[in-house]
């Protein structure tokens, strides 16, 4: 790994150099472990600890295959769905692994006692196998996580409809989450070249994601003067929707949960912001009983901050807890945009606001390749801007992982996996320091509340 770690840092290693460089047998990765499922037996999601499941194995490089890509990996991230591999929740991913394993004789390399997990990286391009055209090694690259076989037909409108369509690094093995991955060609992107690894880590899967579901015709296809409500808009995924929204004429409705969450959406540009812990906006009255005087309420709010409209779109990924009021809330004819459930899968709503007032609710996942690139191309232009507030070692995954499971972070969290350290991989300074202010925002903000908090210790 020195030997290629020294030729990327060399920033002028030609391609058939790094095409002859040897690839090691094994590398690390962060796992999960087949072995470990039930671990968490009997805890609930809260008290399920990601310190403890995630570990830094020596893994071995697995076989590359047709239409494939070995990247070495400079910067991950940490999504949510890392999440939800290390408590193994909804179930453990092995039973993905497996099911992927059945499908092919390549495929089956998938089905391991232990999961490399990650949905996004940062890295350049070491080996390639037969029919990968339009990668060298040594691009430098970004991936998306859609992982498709394209046998089928449903997937040649919308990659997303493949009946094998998966999640890398979630329902496929060999994730981002390490020194190495396994991709496949048509995974891959040029990265941005203003940006460091690590940022350039970060949008992946978020930005992608809420390209889909709010600018996307295969989402809501966002048009100027929309009011769109953002549950979360300072977070990892709400933080990209509420940049798409302001990028595109609209006007985001910010929901967060704190003052300092708050000041981030208006420094992003925002003016309409609802902090939901001050409001003190309870949804439901017990585990099994909602209260429309709550939503009713939450849209008097957000009239007030909207000149008497209510919202076009919402932007939904709480789930049970927000989807009752999510329903209520949206205009008559409008859309309700989910793509996750992160505070649970059962969703509940009345549904006379929803066929009387003809709204409709759209399912979104991730995004096909198309949606991926022109999100990825808007952050290289400098039009969306990373959203990273910290990062993390490799070895320190299972810490990373904690703070989003208990939303301690701001953002996106990034992880430096072969990059020695933060700010290295940047190409283009010029066009950095034009968009430094932007690129630094979440940083700059998770700096004050350090340096506040240090002043309060004090």
């Amino acid at each position: 790994m020195n030997e290629i770690l020294d030729a990327i840092l060399a920033s002028d290693t030609a391609p058939e150099e790094f095409a002859a460089l040897r690839v090691p047998e094994s590398y690390r990765a962060v796992t999960v472990r087949k072995d470990e499922a039930e671990m968490f037996a009997g805890l609930t999601t809260r008290e399920k600890d990601p310190r403890k499941s995630l570990h830094v194995d020596e893994v071995p490089v697995p076989e590359l295959g047709p239409g494939e890509a070995l990247v070495a990996v400079m910067a991950s991230s940490v999504n949510y769905n890392s999440v939800w591999t290390s408590i193994f929740e909804p179930l453990p991913t092995f039973g993905f692994l497996e099911r992927y394993g059945k499908l092919s004789p390549l495929a089956k390399r998938h089905d391991l006692p232990y999961h490399i997990i990650g949905s996004d990286l940062a890295g350049v391009v070491l080996r390639t196998g037969p029919g990968v055209n339009s990668w060298k090694p040594g691009a430098e690259v970004v991936a998306h996580c859609l992982s498709v076989e394209l046998e089928s037909a449903d997937g040649h409108n919308d990659t997303m409809l493949d009946p094998e369509q998966r999640i890398w690094g979630f329902e496929t093995n060999f994730g981002g989450l390490a020194e190495i991955a396994l991709v496949k060609s048509n995974q891959l992107m040029p990265k941005p070249t203003h940006l460091s690894w690590e940022e350039a880590a970060a949008p992946g899967l978020v930005n992608s994601t809420a390209y889909r579901q709010l600018v996307s015709r295969n989402g809501a296809g966002m048009k100027q003067g929309d009011n769109v409500l953002i549950w979360g808009a300072s977070g990892g995924l709400g933080s990209y929707a509420t940049q798409f929204a302001l990028a595109g004429g609209a006007n985001p409705v910010c929901v967060v949960s704190s003052p300092q969450k708050a000041e981030i959406c208006r420094r992003m540009g925002a003016e309409a912001i609802i902090d939901r812990t001050a409001e003190d906006y309870k949804f439901w009255k017990d585990d099994g009983t909602q209260d429309p005087r709550e939503w009713k309420r939450f849209g008097k709010k957000i009239r007030e901050l909207t000149g008497g409209e209510d919202v076009d779109i919402v932007f939904e990924h709480p789930g049970r807890e927000t989807f009752g009021a999510s329903v209520y809330v949206t205009r008559k004819g409008g859309t309700i945009v989910t793509c996750a459930s992160t505070s649970g899968y059962t969703h509940e709503y009345d549904n006379r606001y929803l066929w009387m007032s003809l709204k409709r609710i759209l399912g979104s996942h991730f995004a096909n390749y198309r949606e991926a690139w022109e999100a990825n191309r808007l952050i290289a232009k400098g039009k969306i801007h990373p959203t990273l507030s910290k990062t993390y070692r490799l070895e320190d995954t299972g810490q990373a992982t904690y703070d989003v499971h208990h939303n301690l972070h701001q953002g996106k969290v990034g992880v430096l996996c072969l990059a020695p350290e933060e700010g290295m991989g940047v190409r283009d300074q010029a066009m950095r320091e034009q968009h430094i202010d932007a690129i630094n925002l979440f940083r700059d903000d998770l700096s004050e509340r350090t340096d506040k908090r240090s002043r309060d210790v004090r």
